[in-house]
């Protein structure tokens, strides 16, 4: 359904003057050449809750003057909490019908054409057509890489937005390739499905490194599993996207996040080398490749692959033993290591800790070195983990 067309006199009826005063901030910070980039830019935004709402908000606020917004869904009282547009007035209206009267009420020259409608590979490239960049603002897994490999063999640029839910640590937030990402869930299943297509690199994302904390998936009811497979509904399994905890400033983050990409890009003035967190993925890599020694040396045997992968190693250094020794009083170790708590247990998520290197030999040689406090430290990192893949498995 379509509420909206493009109306090509766009400017027609409204004041040039009073358009760039309005876009003064931004003409300082782009200049004249790279506003003329931004509002000759067209943005397709499919899908419109948290995230794309945000990045809707704040492209036409800079400028940007042709934007469709791509949405089946329809605005309900939880939404309140995380979108950007939406009042008590719009519960039960298309989310693109409330973003319409708000993007049209911040600039009335703005061209929005609104779909209620669900992007599908079959026919997709309608719903495409005309766009400089694309926002893949969707949460269903399937549909998502879907869109991402249709925008890359179509060579239509587009950014991806990775899951919000469940976090609230905005200093984990950043921007990458898709190949960069680390300890997402939601990123590494798109990693997966689209690297067996045969696409690696190439779709800037926003992401979260933060592992779910003491948060509570909200029940299924049964009506909805009779609605279908509900493995297919999320990354998630047994658990659709939109029932999981959202903390409300988290989802705006990730879209401020994408439109100040996609607008530095429209102005030609691109962020170089979006900053890793804590450019610590070299140090992980390393972290792996001695523990496959280490584990080569204990077994006596050629080890090729462990059963843990670079991503692990990013949650078992970063979010379960926080950069950290295992030993009191847990050091920031200036050689940190990787290796077996108890090495008659086999190798896995739980038995894995963090050791200074001098530590990591001591405990190798001799086995209840460290004492019961040194235990019950392992013991509260064991039960993270099971928390953890209450989430993701």
């Amino acid at each position: 359904m379509t509420l909206g067309a493009w109306n090509h006199g766009a400017y027609a009826g409204y004041d040039e003057e009073l358009i760039r005063e309005q876009l003064a901030r931004n003409y300082a910070f782009f200049g004249e050449e790279g506003m003329t980039h931004i509002r000759a830019g067209t943005v397709v935004i499919v899908g419109c809750g948290g995230v794309g709402s945000w990045v809707a908000v704040m492209l036409v606020r800079s400028g940007v003057s042709k934007i469709r917004l791509v949405d089946f869904d329809y605005v309900t009282l939880s939404s309140l909490n995380r979108h950007a547009t939406a009042g008590l007035s719009d519960v039960g209206t298309p989310k693109v019908a409330s973003m319409e009267r708000t993007l049209k009420d911040i600039a009335r020259w703005a061209e929005v054409d609104c779909r209620i409608d669900i992007w599908r590979k079959e026919d997709g490239g309608r719903l495409l057509e005309g766009a400089d960049w694309v926002v893949d603002a969707i949460d269903n897994i399937t549909t998502k890489v879907d869109l991402l490999k249709y925008c890359h063999d179509h060579g239509i640029k587009v950014f991806s937005s990775m899951g919000a839910s469940a976090k609230c640590d905005p200093t984990r937030i950043q921007i990458s390739d898709i190949s960069y990402t680390i300890y997402d869930p939601l990123a590494r299943s798109v990693r997966r499905r689209l690297r067996l297509q045969g696409i690696s690199s190439g779709i800037p994302v926003v992401y979260s490194t933060e592992v779910p904390g003491d948060v509570k998936l909200l029940p299924l009811p049964e009506e909805e599993f009779q609605k279908g497979p509900v493995k297919e509904l999320g990354v998630f399994d047994d658990f659709r996207v939109r029932i999981l905890p959202v903390l409300g400033p988290l989802p705006s983050i990730f879209g401020l996040h994408i439109s100040t990409y996609i607008l530095c890009e429209m102005a030609k003035k691109p962020i170089l080398n979006p900053l890793p967190i804590k450019n610590r993925r070299k140090l992980y890599e390393r972290l792996l490749r001695d523990l496959l020694h280490r584990e080569s040396k204990l077994t006596g045997q050629i080890i090729n692959k462990l059963p843990i992968d670079d991503d692990d190693v990013a949650l078992i250094f970063e979010d379960l033993h926080r950069g950290r020794s295992v030993v009191p009083p847990h050091p920031v170790p200036s050689r940190p290591t990787l290796m077996r708590w108890d090495p008659a247990e086999p190798l896995t998520l739980e038995n894995c800790v963090v050791f200074e290197f001098a530590e990591a030999e001591k405990h190798a040689r001799e086995l209840n070195v460290w004492g019961e406090a040194v235990q019950q430290v392992v013991d509260r990192r064991s039960k993270e983990i099971i928390g953890y893949r209450e989430w993701t498995l």
